[in-house]
């Protein structure tokens, strides 16, 4: 596998900003080609990309293992290192994924709306690539892929800034993408990779690279995201925490809260969509309180709870006001009784960061009001808090979960990676003085 062009364009620049300032260049010209790009090319750019991840994958897992060692040495989390860990069958996930993508309807092109006015115009609402795309990431390695691939699909040129964390893993994955790339005759420059860990180049992305940066995406723990969302001078799709909830319902049935809770939570922990806080209805906290709480130690997660939730078991410890806002992103989880739906849905808005929650009832109308009046991204009703995924939703993938309010929300996918255009049709009306 030949070396990456970013590999030497680092090599031959003692000046970090004009490194920069050449990706951003190149991703812009990049960007108005896949603007134009017809949707079978897309695709089978996507195919080839998903045969070069497989084709390249001796190197990509060499180079992962290299990453991991690192992460072993450097005393990193278990947690952060499954997040990091690639093996044979994560990686045909990776690329079963980027099929998938190329599967999905193209999202360029689209007509939103049709307006025909008294006058004879007509008025077409049109969807139209964002442009170029920035995304920042630690230590999933997937997201290389899943970024680019979702990027492509929806006719942008991505910018990736991977974490030290996974840098290797990160460039052998996009050098297989270039490589598809080209070979469908599509710019390889559509999807570039940062080649250097300096953090510095994060701030270049964030002030936008000289107008080429379009819109930025971060992808990791909160101090990357409050960095982003703080210095962006860009518009950012992000979140800052996946602090999500698991509220039992007095109607709720104990063995489907017990088995939705222990998926929510302990499925895998380390993601955004794990449940960190479970919530216990008083009306059934008799019968419901003990299993649950008891299902959640024997599978090795931590409890810490409110005073309630520790006289169940001794191994219970006692939470704190910060565990009620704290995103474990490990076998760990604070919970507590609360008195009715009010007071549920209360906490999560005092506690909680917009993104996925979920109830378990039997009650339409609780589960009715609860899905209305929780403001978060995504609300499920006798669901896993898990299922917040694009690949989930059907959008192939996700470059993203946004809980913020504009434009984006929930799982980004390809239809969120697109803006619109208007299209007015004449036939020589002009507007009267």
């Amino acid at each position: 596998m030949p070396a990456l062009n970013l590999k030497s364009d680092l090599a031959n620049s003692d000046d970090l900003t004009t490194l920069m300032a050449g990706i951003g260049r190149r991703a812009r010209a990049a960007a108005r080609q896949m603007a134009l790009a017809p949707a079978q090319t897309k695709d089978v750019a996507l195919r080839t990309i998903a045969e070069r991840l497989r084709a390249s994958r001796e190197v990509i897992l060499r180079e992962n293992a290299r990453d991991v060692a690192a992460a072993k040495a450097a005393g990193q989390t278990q947690a952060l290192i499954d997040r990091l860990t690639l093996d044979e069958k994560r990686l045909e996930g990776i690329a079963a994924a980027v099929e998938k993508i190329g599967a999905l309807p193209d999202p360029v092109g689209r007509q939103l709306a049709a307006i025909e006015r008294p006058n004879g115009l007509l008025i077409e609402r049109v969807a139209v690539p964002l442009g170029v795309i920035g995304v920042i990431f630690e230590s999933r390695p997937n997201v290389t892929a899943d970024a680019g691939a979702l990027c492509l699909k929806a006719g942008n040129a991505a910018i990736l800034r991977a974490g030290s964390d996974s840098h290797r893993s990160a460039v052998a994955i996009a050098q297989a993408m270039s490589e598809g790339l080209a070979a469908a005759g599509l710019p390889a420059d559509a999807i570039q990779i940062v080649p250097t860990r300096d953090r510095a180049a994060v701030g270049a992305m964030l002030a936008g690279l000289n107008g080429c940066v379009d819109v930025i995406v971060p992808r990791g723990g909160r101090g990357l995201v409050e960095r982003v969302q703080s210095e962006a001078r860009v518009p950012v799709f992000a979140h800052l925490d996946g602090i999500c909830h698991v509220y039992v319902h007095g109607q709720a049935d104990l063995d489907m809260a017990r088995t939705v809770l222990l998926n929510s939570k302990m499925r895998r922990t380390g993601i955004c969509g794990a449940a960190e806080t479970l919530l216990v209805d008083q009306a059934c906290a008799e019968t419901h309180l003990a299993p649950l709480v008891t299902a959640l130690l024997d599978a090795g997660c931590a409890v810490r709870g409110d005073a309630a939730v520790q006289a169940v078991d001794a191994r219970v410890s006692a939470a704190s006001e910060a565990d009620w806002r704290t995103e474990y992103l490990d076998a760990v989880i604070s919970a507590r009784v609360v008195d009715g739906l009010d007071a549920a849905i209360d906490h999560i808005e005092t506690n909680g960061s917009h993104h996925t929650d979920a109830i378990i009832t039997a009650n339409a109308e609780a589960a009715a009001r609860f899905l209305a009046e929780v403001d978060s991204a995504i609300v499920t009703h006798n669901a896993s808090t898990q299922f917040a995924d694009g690949g989930e939703f059907g959008f192939g993938a996700e470059i993203g979960i946004a809980t913020g309010r504009m434009h984006a929300r929930g799982p980004v996918g390809v239809e969120q990676l697109t803006t619109f255009k208007y299209r007015v049709h004449g036939n020589g009306q002009t507007r009267p003085v």
